[in-house]
């Protein structure tokens, strides 16, 4: 529980976050990088054999970016006295405004693409090698049914449950015009964090947290026995996909190499290409297997899992994340994922697989 006198001491710091959480509710990327009319593109995609450009629309922009970039600079970050706690803040702000450049360009093509670069950054040779490598592998040498063992109104009464279970805030929505199977609209509460965590930016996201945030969802799924080979291969898909970008492929070519190349159903490829190429060439899929290894490597090493679930955190970040809790700014994480409990998840063949990427 954050005390009066804490407050006092640090009152500068709890200003300027809690300007910042002010600030940073009007830039969820989520809410302006989906389509709006994905099925209509896909049907017009697919009935000219896979060699039209889709052209995707997209909300608008409901905030003045200018305004906004003037807003973030404008936070007197030098009356926080602390070096490390000053320097998260700093990064910060080059964060949320990158984000800010990565909207204002969705849909103009290169120039989205770059603001994207800077963001999530593109594939690197290692990176491309580890997708080639898990690609290598026979599907056949793993037991797996790959129906659907649920559907969305399963998930729905999933999810309900554990917002019963922990007590969280959040509402649920169906909708067609997302990329993805679920997504998370950070700004709406899909986690209400409770008044004793006294620093919002543990909710509204460190630097660069995509990489660790995604590593941790899909060791979840490696610790609940989830992990399939088509799911790992999925991840593989979306590095060669990304890749492609840095290659100049438009969109009907990222199709093709996915396709015919890599014989990937039509469905599927379509779902992975756009995932990569929606808004003029977002890049950050690359990260959800970099974001694994990084986990995996880690918490094989032993080490404390609980500091990387205290919020929307970045691994590289721990060190100050534990200088936070040690001055009573933060705390230590109030729910820990089931799954990461579970001592019996290690399968030979994830496991060969996950220690040997590079």
């Amino acid at each position: 529980m954050v005390t009066e006198t804490l407050i006092k001491s640090y009152q500068n710091l709890f200003d300027i976050d809690s300007n910042l959480d002010r600030l940073v509710k009007k830039i969820e990327l989520l809410n302006y990088i989906n389509p709006l009319n994905i099925e209509s593109e896909k049907k017009h995609f697919f009935s000219s054999k896979f060699n039209y450009e889709p052209n995707f629309k997209y909300p608008k922009i409901r905030f003045n970016g200018y305004k906004l970039h003037r807003l973030f600079f404008s936070q007197r970050l030098e009356r926080i006295k602390d070096e490390d706690i000053r320097n998260l803040y700093k990064d910060i702000i080059y964060e949320y405004s990158g984000l800010i450049e990565c909207i204002e360009t969705i849909g103009q093509g290169k120039k989205f693409y770059y603001n994207s670069l800077k963001s999530f950054g593109t594939p690197t040779e290692r990176d491309i090698e580890n997708a080639k490598f898990i690609l290598r592998f026979d599907d056949s040498d793993f037991e797996e049914d790959l129906l659907p063992l649920y559907n969305v109104d399963d998930a729905i009464a999933y999810f309900e449950a554990f917002r019963t279970r922990y007590d969280f805030d959040f509402t649920i929505k169906k909708s067609t015009n997302i990329a993805a199977a679920a997504m998370v609209q950070n700004n709406t509460k899909t986690l209400l964090l409770r008044k004793n965590h006294p620093l919002k930016i543990f909710s509204n996201g460190f630097p660069n947290n995509v990489e660790t945030q995604e590593g941790l969802a899909v060791y979840s799924e490696y610790k609940s026995g989830c992990l399939t080979i088509t799911r790992l291969k999925e991840l593989a898909y979306r590095v060669i996909a990304t890749d492609s970008l840095a290659k100049g492929y438009n969109f009907s070519d990222t199709f093709h190499l996915l396709h015919n190349q890599y014989k990937v159903n039509r469905d599927k490829a379509f779902s992975i290409t756009i995932r990569v190429h929606r808004g003029g060439g977002f890049t950050k899929d690359h990260l959800y297997l970099t974001g694994l290894k990084k986990v995996y490597s880690y918490a094989k090493n032993k080490n404390d899992l609980d500091v990387l679930l205290t919020g929307k955190v970045t691994l590289e970040y721990k060190e100050v994340i534990t200088k936070l809790q040690s001055l009573g700014l933060a705390n230590t994480s109030k729910y820990y994922t089931d799954a990461y409990l579970n001592t019996d998840a290690s399968e030979k063949n994830f496991d060969f697989i996950l220690n040997s990427l590079k």
